[in-house]
């Protein structure tokens, strides 16, 4: 009796409804994607590669933000896109559209906080210049319920630090459209927030190098990785990877002068795995790899590479030619071919 009971149940077990990302698939990671037709979509991607579902965009994605326990991500419109997109990934369905206020355009990132009851949207003020960070209640289906000052100029990425603490990369380019308006007197910095305290830490450059805009962000532990674009002379040998923790100074991870001429100035996106950094350059076709203490290791070439993300053992990249790759410490690996070109950024869903 008690064996068949003990079968039952475990019958019983199988037949229930899978419930947070495993009702998706537990899809490891979102991206977004350009198709052969010149459509727009957004991926959620298995651990093999292979694609787990396909949800239309009405324009050209950036990145997504995961919510923490639901298989919902809010998919982002390219800067200056002025939409997101609610997306149940279970049934593939779009929940709610979120325009950006007026006068406002969003920045291509996002990012929950209160465990997953309000997102929190980077955004530009037009008229003023001014970062701020929209407020949005999932509770209230994604009501906008407020704003905070982001702490500086061009707010892009944004992540959640434990805590409730946000990492702000305030890229210091006051922009019209894309057009580029302050380089000679940018002050690009890195900003932690609370929603209910607003910036409590403003993390600056030296002087002479207020042209490296601070752009994407990772983050273990206690240590936020943060990835920079370089607005001067491309030859100009700048650092474009900092490490940073709370209340220190930030160190600038540096490489040699031809590593830094492949990488034509340029980071497009940064992950931190296994206790390395890694940083790409769709521009320069190139990876590089560093320790937590800003050591470079090795690099990496692969075309049009941007998408970097932890993989279950060591990274996963993604170019804009349809490749998905692993990266560890036997170097580089094809994992996956599409017929698509993805696009930035490659987002690790919560497990």
């Amino acid at each position: 009796m008690r064996r068949r009971s003990f079968m039952g149940a475990l019958c019983a077990a199988g037949s229930l409804p899978a419930f947070g990302w495993a009702a998706a698939g537990s899809p490891a990671w979102l991206a977004a994607a350009r198709e052969p037709d010149g459509a727009y979509a957004l991926f959620g991607i298995a651990r093999d590669g292979s694609d787990l579902f396909r949800i239309p965009l009405p324009d050209r994605g950036h990145a997504a933000a995961a919510h923490p326990t639901a298989p919902e991500a809010v998919a982002f419109a390219r800067r200056p896109g002025t939409f997101a997109l609610v997306i149940d990934c279970s049934l593939g369905t779009v929940l709610h559209r979120l325009d950006a206020p007026e006068g406002r355009h969003f920045y291509g990132h996002g990012t929950f906080v209160e465990g997953g009851r309000v997102l929190v949207t980077t955004e530009n003020d037009i008229a003023t210049g001014e970062g701020r960070l929209g407020l949005w209640s999932r509770d209230e289906g994604y009501r906008r319920i407020g704003e905070i000052a982001s702490g500086g100029v061009g707010p892009h990425d944004i992540l959640t630090l434990p805590g409730d603490v946000l990492v702000i990369a305030n890229g210091g380019i006051l922009t019209d459209g894309r057009e580029k308006l302050n380089l000679d007197t940018m002050r690009p910095n890195l900003s932690y927030a609370t929603v209910a305290g607003g910036v409590d830490e403003t993390v600056e450059l030296a002087a002479d190098l207020n042209r490296l805009s601070i752009r994407h962000l990772a983050h273990q532990d206690e240590t936020v990785a943060f990835a920079m674009q370089w607005e001067g002379e491309e030859t100009d040998p700048v650092p474009l990877l900092g490490l940073h923790r709370r209340g220190e100074a930030p160190m600038l991870a540096r490489v040699g002068l031809a590593e830094h001429m492949l990488m034509k100035g340029y980071a497009g996106s940064v992950a931190i795995a296994d206790g390395l950094v890694a940083i790409t350059s769709p521009r320069g076709g190139r990876v590089h790899r560093f320790g937590l203490d800003g050591v470079f290791l090795d690099a990496h070439d692969r075309a049009d590479v941007c998408g970097v993300a932890p993989g279950d053992r060591g990274m996963v990249l993604s170019d804009g030619l349809g490749g998905l790759l692993t990266l560890d410490a036997s170097g580089l690996a094809p994992l996956s071919k599409a017929d698509r070109a993805w696009d930035n950024h490659m987002v690790r869903v919560p497990v």
